[in-house]
């Protein structure tokens, strides 16, 4: 198996990025990485202090890495976690509207290096010195949420995964027993891109290759409830999607407690 190239080219400390005030129990770094050659930009979040932390994996919507994956990736770190927003389109890259949205979304996957996308991040955040590499989690949105749904069928080494309204995988050949991560599908029961045939599908799967996960629904939640920005978003581009206050906040807790059982 070819050994994958991981190099981080810099990296710089953050206190106050995108008109955020950092806490003070926080320190971000902005970071610079190549994967086999290909340019990344991704963002760590980490609690202040001595000790060894879990790690959390933060990966975009199909916007890109923009400003709200770096702002959960803070989030975390406020939680205990360090917390590393990935870059999965490479160059930071990001879209304002569907149509581009789509095209970064469908490039990546297309790659066909989502896999080796992951696991450079993964190195990344294992390699940091406050972090346990025994203990790494991951979140993701929308696309984000089928990335890591993907990763923890390709038995990546993680020990809890959580879907935020994000597309449901599916495939044929899952073994049984072969999903070692306890998984967490956060669902809105309004959400236009996901069909009632593919979440029965997913859950039979799941089912059938003996995981350990947990899926929960949202009523009235439309895609991409935990975004603020999607409202305005879905209004300007007459996209069924939408922000739903109760739903983030309940599917945060979620989180939380799956991870303060899994990651401590």
């Amino acid at each position: 198996m070819k050994k994958r190239e991981f190099i981080v080219l810099a990296s710089s400390l953050v206190m106050s990025a995108y008109g955020f005030a950092e806490s003070d129990a926080i320190e971000t770094r902005e970071m610079e990485y190549r994967i086999d050659g290909v340019p990344f930009k991704g963002f760590i979040a980490l609690p202040k202090g001595k000790g060894k932390v879990p790690g959390v994996l933060v990966i975009h919507e199909w916007w890109g890495h923009n400003e709200y994956a770096r702002q959960r990736a803070r989030q975390l770190a406020e939680l205990g976690y360090a917390a590393f927003a990935l870059d999965m389109y490479g160059s930071g890259k990001t879209a304002n509207e569907p149509k581009g949205a789509q095209h970064l979304m469908t490039e990546a996957f297309e790659s066909g290096q989502i896999q080796a996308r992951f696991d450079g991040a993964m190195r990344i955040l294992k390699s940091e010195a406050r972090v346990d590499p025994s203990k790494i989690g991951a979140i993701g949105y929308c696309f984000g949420g089928n990335v890591v749904l993907s990763m923890a069928r390709a038995g990546e080494p993680l020990q809890a995964v959580v879907s935020f309204h994000g597309s449901l995988p599916a495939s044929a050949d899952l073994k049984r027993g072969s999903i070692k991560p306890k998984i967490l599908v956060l669902h809105g029961g309004d959400d236009a891109f996901v069909s009632p045939e593919a979440v029965a599908q997913f859950k039979q799967e799941m089912t059938a290759a003996n995981a350990n996960y947990k899926f929960i629904v949202y009523p009235g939640a439309k895609h991409g409830f935990t975004d603020q920005d999607n409202s305005e978003r879905g209004e300007l581009h007459h996209l069924p999607i939408g922000y739903q206050k109760e739903a983030d906040q309940n599917s945060w807790r979620e989180m939380k407690a799956l991870f303060k059982r899994e990651l401590h």
